[in-house]
């Protein structure tokens, strides 16, 4: 009986010396010692140089040196499109140096108003199995947006709604105007990930289009530029593309704000976006797609009490850099009829009359938005964050059609060339639309022809 007490507890002592040794390994893997992390997280889409050129982005934190997508138009993806360019290494510029790599696929010559099937990575892991649909590149279709800015990973008050109603197909494409997640560089990136993770039921199946905010700013906005994926080559700062009638620009407003980083950066786009609207406004082009419709974060106006610059009277978006007033956005857009301004920064939402130089320019008392004298504008900002909601003056300006301090999201649906729709979204409200309104023009163009 002895002997067979001694020979338990010895094989007692070698379980229990190896589960301590499995357990040092184990530990020793949460430390990151043999861990490899090649499966994609972090899934999104963008339009590429036409609709039909698809951008599939996504993240791996350690390299695969391959970035592959297959797609189809069943689940059986049996198209295959490789990467030429191996993934770009990305380093957070905080303490810990996070490293992580980003892929980039282009899915070309894609067929028109076709619901394709895909999923991204590589030989060592592949993502979950998405899907999109196709648009058509005439002008003679009816596209709808959500539009919204200023969304973080705390208090994303629209963020369910948001992918409800993407998952229903009710979206054409997504702008997100400036500033995410509160921030991306925060906590060594980890901020962005968990960011990029939460949208990815919405950007994995829609194009997500952006432009850059304050909040992007840290390290020269390195995770704006290496996150996202705009079409045009210009780092996504500015951009544009066309959808059914509608001529997008997206820009950079930061470039008037964070000088530190440089004037050129200024002259830069302000002669990209005089070249993009001289070639939106050929007559062929106007006449295809006569709607012009700019996005940027910071707005040129606003009623909001905050001391923010667009409650100034002479605001550096509108006017240009102090002083000199070069390079002002007002009267450029006013110059090539520009129609509907969208932007963020101020947590709200406010919709104005049409106005240019603070002077409004009604299509007529009744009908305020029928043939207008100068563009749009329309701050949505209250997708969710956790600063809080923006203050409104006491005394509104005549200017200001509309407000309110409700956490939602705008919708955009160009149904032609002579008629958009836009209604805002109450999350406060369980989805109520608190505003809507039309903007019908049967004449485009430079403003100074049609007044």
């Amino acid at each position: 009986m002895k002997a067979l007490q001694l020979f338990l507890l010895a094989v007692l002592t070698v379980v229990a010396t190896g589960l301590e040794t499995s357990q040092g390994r184990a530990n020793d893997s949460k430390e990151g010692l043999g861990i490899v992390h090649y499966q994609p997280e972090q899934v999104h889409l963008a339009f590429g140089e036409s609709v039909l050129d698809i951008v599939v982005t996504w993240n791996t934190r350690d390299n695969t040196n391959a970035s592959i997508c297959e797609f189809g138009v069943d689940e059986r993806l049996q198209g295959r499109v490789a990467a030429p360019q191996p993934p770009t290494k990305f380093v957070d510029g905080g303490s810990a140096k996070a490293t992580q790599f980003v892929h980039r696929v282009t899915l070309p010559n894609l067929k028109p108003n076709t619901t394709y099937f895909y999923h991204c990575g590589s030989e060592l892991g592949w993502s979950a199995t998405y899907w999109f649909r196709t648009k058509f590149e005439h002008s003679d279709w009816a596209p709808s947006l959500a539009i919204y800015g200023d969304m973080g990973v705390v208090n994303a008050a629209s963020l369910p709604a948001l992918q409800r109603e993407t998952q229903r197909g009710l979206y054409d494409a997504i702008l997100h105007v400036g500033d995410f997640a509160y921030d991306m560089c925060n906590n060594n990136g980890e901020v962005g990930d968990e960011f990029m993770r939460q949208v990815e039921t919405i950007a994995a199946y829609v194009p997500y289009m952006v432009c850059v905010g304050n909040h992007e700013e840290r390290y020269n906005f390195s995770h704006y530029i290496n996150r996202f994926s705009m079409p045009g080559g210009s780092e996504n700062m500015f951009y544009s593309f066309d959808l059914g009638p509608v001529h997008f620009i997206g820009f950079s407003t930061e470039v008037y704000y964070f000088t530190q980083f440089g004037i050129k950066q200024i002259v830069m786009q302000y002669d990209w976006l005089e070249r993009d609207l001289i070639e939106a406004n050929k007559p062929e082009n106007r006449q295809k797609r006569p709607w012009i419709i700019t996005y940027g974060h910071r707005p040129m106006y606003c009623s909001n009490d905050n001391g923010d610059d667009c409650a100034n009277h002479e605001t550096i978006v509108r006017k240009g850099l102090p002083m000199l007033d070069f390079f002002g956005l007002e009267p450029l857009f006013y110059q090539y009829g520009v129609d509907v301004e969208l932007w963020a920064h101020e947590h709200c939402y406010e919709r104005m009359w049409p106005m240019y130089n603070y002077t409004i320019y009604n299509g007529s008392l009744a009908e305020p938005y029928v043939n207008p004298g100068a563009p749009v504008h329309i701050i949505s900002g209250a997708a969710g964050n956790q600063e809080g909601r923006e203050p409104f003056f006491k005394k509104m300006p005549p200017w200001s059609a509309f407000h309110s301090q409700d956490f939602g999201y705008l919708r955009l649906k160009a149904h032609n060339r002579t008629h958009l729709y836009f209604e805002q979204v109450s999350d406060d409200q369980k989805g109520k639309v608190i505003d809507s309104f039309w903007v019908v023009k049967d004449k485009h163009g430079p403003y100074a022809d049609l007044n």
